[in-house]
Protein backbone atom coordinates (compact mmCIF):
# COMPACT_ATOMS: atom_id res chain seq x y z
CA UNK A 1 0.00 0.00 0.00
CA UNK A 2 1.15 3.04 -0.84
CA UNK A 3 1.56 5.96 1.67
CA UNK A 4 -0.70 9.40 1.25
CA UNK A 5 1.10 12.14 0.22
CA UNK A 6 0.68 14.96 2.74
CA UNK A 7 -1.79 17.69 2.23
CA UNK A 8 1.43 20.42 1.38
CA UNK A 9 4.50 20.27 1.27
CA UNK A 10 5.98 20.88 5.14
CA UNK A 11 8.39 18.73 7.03
CA UNK A 12 7.83 16.71 10.73
CA UNK A 13 10.74 19.18 11.67
CA UNK A 14 8.72 22.13 10.59
CA UNK A 15 5.59 21.30 12.15
CA UNK A 16 8.00 20.21 15.86
CA UNK A 17 9.14 24.18 15.48
CA UNK A 18 6.07 25.60 14.75
CA UNK A 19 4.08 23.76 17.78
CA UNK A 20 7.18 24.78 20.17
CA UNK A 21 6.88 28.12 19.35
CA UNK A 22 2.94 28.40 19.08
CA UNK A 23 3.00 26.98 23.10
CA UNK A 24 6.28 29.78 24.08
CA UNK A 25 3.99 32.30 22.98
CA UNK A 26 0.72 31.01 24.13
CA UNK A 27 2.57 30.47 28.00
CA UNK A 28 3.32 34.45 27.70
CA UNK A 29 -0.13 35.10 26.48
CA UNK A 30 -2.55 37.05 28.96
CA UNK A 31 -5.70 35.57 27.56
CA UNK A 32 -4.67 31.87 26.78
CA UNK A 33 -1.52 31.15 29.37
CA UNK A 34 -4.74 30.74 32.50
CA UNK A 35 -6.66 28.33 29.77
CA UNK A 36 -3.55 26.68 29.29
CA UNK A 37 -2.30 26.41 32.98
CA UNK A 38 -4.94 24.84 34.50
CA UNK A 39 -4.89 21.86 32.38
CA UNK A 40 -1.00 21.77 31.46
CA UNK A 41 1.34 21.57 34.58
CA UNK A 42 5.11 23.56 34.12
CA UNK A 43 6.64 20.09 33.59
CA UNK A 44 4.08 19.38 31.32
CA UNK A 45 4.82 21.42 28.57
CA UNK A 46 7.49 19.04 26.28
CA UNK A 47 5.04 16.06 26.34
CA UNK A 48 2.13 18.21 25.56
CA UNK A 49 3.93 19.59 22.86
CA UNK A 50 4.61 16.62 21.51
CA UNK A 51 1.55 15.29 21.54
CA UNK A 52 0.35 18.20 19.66
CA UNK A 53 3.08 18.21 17.01
CA UNK A 54 1.64 14.66 16.31
CA UNK A 55 -1.68 15.28 15.68
CA UNK A 56 -0.41 17.88 13.34
CA UNK A 57 2.01 15.12 11.88
CA UNK A 58 -1.39 12.60 11.65
CA UNK A 59 -3.71 15.74 10.17
CA UNK A 60 -1.02 16.81 7.52
CA UNK A 61 1.39 14.34 6.50
CA UNK A 62 -0.77 11.24 7.34
CA UNK A 63 1.82 9.72 9.99
CA UNK A 64 -0.81 8.04 12.23
CA UNK A 65 0.92 8.49 15.03
CA UNK A 66 -1.78 10.67 17.20
CA UNK A 67 -3.80 9.01 19.68
CA UNK A 68 -6.14 11.39 21.06
CA UNK A 69 -9.79 13.03 20.72
CA UNK A 70 -9.47 16.55 20.40
CA UNK A 71 -13.03 17.39 20.30
CA UNK A 72 -13.40 15.06 23.82
CA UNK A 73 -10.31 16.77 25.62
CA UNK A 74 -11.68 20.52 24.71
CA UNK A 75 -15.08 19.79 25.56
CA UNK A 76 -13.86 18.36 28.94
CA UNK A 77 -11.90 21.68 29.93
CA UNK A 78 -14.52 24.06 31.20
CA UNK A 79 -12.27 26.62 30.53
CA UNK A 80 -12.30 26.62 26.92
CA UNK A 81 -14.86 28.75 25.76
CA UNK A 82 -15.89 29.49 22.29
CA UNK A 83 -14.16 33.15 22.46
CA UNK A 84 -10.43 31.84 22.81
CA UNK A 85 -10.54 30.25 19.59
CA UNK A 86 -10.37 33.47 16.93
CA UNK A 87 -7.40 34.57 19.64
CA UNK A 88 -5.80 31.27 19.91
CA UNK A 89 -5.85 31.02 15.90
CA UNK A 90 -4.22 35.03 15.59
CA UNK A 91 -1.36 33.53 17.45
CA UNK A 92 -1.17 30.60 15.47
CA UNK A 93 -1.53 32.61 12.16
CA UNK A 94 2.09 35.01 13.58
CA UNK A 95 3.54 32.04 14.70
CA UNK A 96 2.65 30.69 11.07
CA UNK A 97 3.93 33.73 9.53
CA UNK A 98 6.91 33.88 11.16
CA UNK A 99 8.03 30.32 10.73
CA UNK A 100 7.32 28.56 7.62
CA UNK A 101 7.04 30.01 3.74
CA UNK A 102 4.11 31.86 3.03
CA UNK A 103 2.38 29.01 0.84
CA UNK A 104 2.59 26.70 3.52
CA UNK A 105 1.70 28.45 6.24
CA UNK A 106 -1.74 29.75 4.86
CA UNK A 107 -2.03 26.16 4.28
CA UNK A 108 -1.29 24.82 7.85
CA UNK A 109 -3.50 28.14 8.04
CA UNK A 110 -6.60 27.18 6.60
CA UNK A 111 -6.32 23.59 7.81
CA UNK A 112 -6.12 25.18 11.74
CA UNK A 113 -9.01 27.32 10.93
CA UNK A 114 -11.28 24.62 9.50
CA UNK A 115 -10.71 22.14 12.98
CA UNK A 116 -10.91 25.24 14.97
CA UNK A 117 -14.64 25.95 13.33
CA UNK A 118 -15.46 22.47 14.92
CA UNK A 119 -14.25 22.88 18.11
CA UNK A 120 -15.44 26.16 18.51
CA UNK A 121 -19.40 25.01 17.77
CA UNK A 122 -19.28 21.89 19.62
CA UNK A 123 -17.68 23.77 22.58
CA UNK A 124 -20.70 27.13 22.21
CA UNK A 125 -23.22 24.14 21.99
CA UNK A 126 -22.28 22.71 25.02
CA UNK A 127 -21.57 26.11 27.06
CA UNK A 128 -25.39 26.93 25.71
CA UNK A 129 -26.91 23.09 26.94
CA UNK A 130 -25.33 23.86 30.51
CA UNK A 131 -26.68 27.25 30.72
CA UNK A 132 -29.95 25.91 29.55
CA UNK A 133 -30.34 23.34 32.15
CA UNK A 134 -29.13 25.88 34.59
CA UNK A 135 -31.78 28.06 33.48
CA UNK A 136 -34.34 25.43 33.58
CA UNK A 137 -33.81 24.86 37.60
CA UNK A 138 -34.13 28.79 37.85
CA UNK A 139 -37.85 29.08 36.46
CA UNK A 140 -36.76 31.25 34.43
CA UNK A 141 -38.03 30.65 30.39
CA UNK A 142 -35.53 29.79 27.57
CA UNK A 143 -35.69 31.09 24.11
CA UNK A 144 -34.54 29.43 21.08
CA UNK A 145 -31.08 30.40 20.10
CA UNK A 146 -29.80 29.18 16.24
CA UNK A 147 -26.60 27.99 16.48
CA UNK A 148 -25.37 26.90 13.02
CA UNK A 149 -23.31 23.73 12.63
CA UNK A 150 -22.43 23.88 8.69
CA UNK A 151 -22.89 26.02 5.97
CA UNK A 152 -26.17 24.12 5.20
CA UNK A 153 -27.27 23.02 8.76
CA UNK A 154 -28.69 24.54 11.91
CA UNK A 155 -29.82 23.21 15.44
CA UNK A 156 -32.20 25.09 17.62
CA UNK A 157 -30.76 24.48 21.56
CA UNK A 158 -32.81 26.13 24.41
CA UNK A 159 -30.83 29.59 26.11
CA UNK A 160 -31.25 32.66 27.45
CA UNK A 161 -30.65 35.76 26.62
CA UNK A 162 -29.40 38.69 29.08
Amino acid sequence: MTAMPPRFDITAAQIERVVNKFYAAVRRDPVLAPVFAAHVPRDGWPAHEAKIASFWRNAILYERIYDGNPMQKHMAARNVHAEHFPHWLGLLDMTLAAELPPDTARAFSALAHRIARGLRINIAVLNHAFHYRAVAFSGKKPVPLIAPLTNTKAMIIGAVLP
